[in-house]
């Protein structure tokens, strides 16, 4: 069925963007009409019982309904090019349509959940038949085959607010599937457990909102790079001899057409400055070329390979925190010489979770290249990472 459905909406036109806007189309159009289907037939089927777990259900498939909706608006204003007010384009629209669906979705469930409370202490006479059990089967399959199908698409174009719905859809299985629990006990034992049935089914959706909330608002805040992606950074500019390290990878996504990624590279402070740009030029060429980011930009961090005393320092610093973490990271490391005094700068990277104060870190360096006869000042970044 998804590739049928495929064949009829999208259309290869050689635009990547446009056929993504295709699809989340696609997404949409199905989403209404298998939404509003199931609201209409269960609303129908809760009231003919007078199921509060039924007409749960048939709400939260109308607020899908409007979820989809509310996709089509998002995957509009994403495929809307770059513009002066907005020069990375407008792809983080689709993160804020992922986060605005799942807020819905709590918003919806947290209401659900009260009636259904209220419906523990005041139960409502159940008439419900093997055509309710077929009713709510059958809305299981479908929603089983709109979360494989959301799923499908969110992989083909990466879309965190395709994955957001897949997994809204998932939820709507588990729901239902409560719903059709609490049919079959009632027919079988004649108990009711229609209101703790309906709580139940409310807590699922919460807790599937939650969790859809938080994968459409990380990118918003910003999460950490991809580790995939800084390894393939980190392997091509290591494919360049000249340069020694690599460090401060950041990569800043703008919906999923647009990454800006930025780091700095330590090469050799002999290296003339036409040499210097030649390299990593060519470095931000590939990282583009094999689809890592849209656009590069490379700092270069010039590294004294032939001052001994500056090399033996490093070591020592290095040998100190190695000792502490193998996480801990130093660079840009430079000694400059005066007549009265030197000057140390570097940069040390520490992870979040290392249980050491900035102010011991610096106390700990300073206890080393204070050991030296010559009066020292400091320059220390600390990084945590």
């Amino acid at each position: 069925m998804t590739e049928l459905l495929t064949k009829l909406f999208i259309k290869d036109d050689g635009d990547a963007n446009n056929s993504r806007h295709k699809y989340g189309l696609m997404a949409g159009i199905v989403g209404i009409c298998c939404n509003i289907l199931l609201a209409v037939v269960k609303v129908i089927t809760g009231i003919l019982t007078h199921s509060v777990t039924i007409v749960s259900d048939a709400v939260n498939n109308a607020s899908d309904s409007l979820s989809s909706i509310v996709t089509l608006i998002g995957f509009k204003i994403t495929g809307k090019p770059a513009d002066k007010e907005h020069p990375y384009g407008h792809g983080r629209a689709e993160y804020i349509t992922g986060f605005v669906i799942s807020s819905a979705v709590i918003a919806i469930a947290l209401n659900l959940f009260k009636e259904s409370v209220s419906n523990i202490f005041d139960p409502k006479e159940l008439d419900v038949s093997i055509t309710t059990i077929v009713i709510l089967s059958v809305s299981i399959l479908i929603k089983l085959w709109m979360s494989l199908f959301y799923s499908k698409i969110a992989r083909k174009i990466s879309s965190e607010a395709m994955r957001a719905t897949a997994n809204d859809s998932r939820a709507d299985c588990l729901t239902t599937s409560v719903a059709l629990i609490s049919v079959v006990v009632m027919l079988i034992w004649n108990i009711n457990i229609d209101g703790y049935a309906g709580a139940v089914v409310s807590l699922i959706v919460v807790y599937s909102g939650f969790r859809s909330a938080q994968e459409t608002i990380e990118p918003l805040l910003g999460k950490a790079p991809d580790e995939g992606k800084i390894k393939e950074i980190e392997d091509i500019c290591d494919g360049f001899e000249e340069i020694i390290g690599v460090h401060d990878i950041m990569i800043h996504e703008y919906g999923h057409d647009v990454a800006i990624a930025s780091l700095h590279v330590e090469m050799p402070y002999t290296l003339s400055l036409v040499k210097a740009h030649e390299i990593v030029d060519r470095a931000e060429r590939r990282i583009v070329t094999n689809g890592i980011a849209t656009e590069v930009s490379i700092h270069i961090d010039p590294v004294m390979t032939d001052d001994e005393e500056m090399i033996e320092l490093r070591r020592k610093i290095a040998e100190l925190y190695a000792k502490v973490d193998k996480r801990i990271e130093i660079h840009d490391f430079h000694l400059i010489r005066s007549e009265d005094h030197d000057r140390i700068v570097f940069e040390i990277s520490v992870p979040y979770d290392l249980e050491m104060s900035d102010e011991d870190i610096r106390k700990d360096i300073g206890s080393i290249v204070n050991a030296r006869p010559v009066p020292v000042r400091l320059s220390l970044k600390i990084v945590r990472k």
